[in-house]
């Protein structure tokens, strides 16, 4: 019950209550009328659905499995999102789970204002992609190994650091390397960034060098 409740709080939707009718359908809320396309079981904002139909190529295994693309104005500590849907790590088998990727409606520089379908398409496709490597790592999962998950994320950084590199490791396994690399450079090479942020990304994910070393590897 305790892994429950702060899967709910924590991982999970903090609105849940007032979203509860989204959960069970499937269907992502819609801010200011956003416009969606359905595409393989994908639900996705009309202004990214290029971006992120070029990421899901690279994922051919998931493309019976449904999952929610949604802008946000505003992510806690993050950019982007990947997670189970609430109700549906509960309901459903593991084989019908249903997940949702959270992405930042704007990137803010402080001095501009830059939509995320606006950010070079290499660096964007990459971004997209390491949520779909997250997704790529829940798939086997179990509801119950899903709270632990969540549990530990939360609690452990060095498996946060596990999570990310994972992420980045399916990512690049299923030929996005230029792309993972591409995101990489964009950020850390960004001096709209704060280095608080590009810190972060140092720390926990894929460095550009062991990203080449990698490709090198797996080529």
């Amino acid at each position: 019950m305790r892994l429950l409740l702060i899967w709910i709080c924590l991982i999970g939707n903090p609105g849940m209550l007032l979203t509860v009718t989204n959960f069970i359908a499937g269907t992502p809320q819609k801010e200011n009328h956003q416009e969606y396309i359905t595409y393989q079981n994908k639900i996705i904002p009309l202004e990214i659905f290029s971006p992120v139909k070029k990421a899901l190529e690279f994922f051919p295994e998931l493309k019976d499995v449904n999952i929610s693309f949604e802008l946000k104005d505003k992510i806690s500590g993050s950019v982007m999102q990947a997670q189970p849907k609430v109700f549906s790590l509960f309901v459903d088998a593991k084989e019908k789970r249903k997940y949702r990727i959270k992405i930042t409606r704007e990137l803010d520089f402080g001095n501009q204002i830059v939509p995320i379908e606006n950010i070079p398409t290499d660096a964007l496709v990459g971004w997209i992609g390491h949520e779909l490597g997250h997704i790529m790592d829940y798939l086997n999962r179990s509801s119950v190994n899903m709270m632990h998950f969540g549990a530990k994320y939360l609690l452990s950084k060095q498996k946060v650091i596990e999570a990310e590199l994972t992420a980045d490791g399916y990512a690049v396994g299923c030929g996005m390397g230029h792309q993972i690399l591409a995101n990489k450079n964009y950020i850390l090479n960004n001096e709209g960034f704060d280095e608080e942020y590009k810190s972060k990304i140092r720390k926990l994910y894929m460095s550009p060098e062991q990203i080449l070393t990698l490709l090198e590897e797996l080529n």
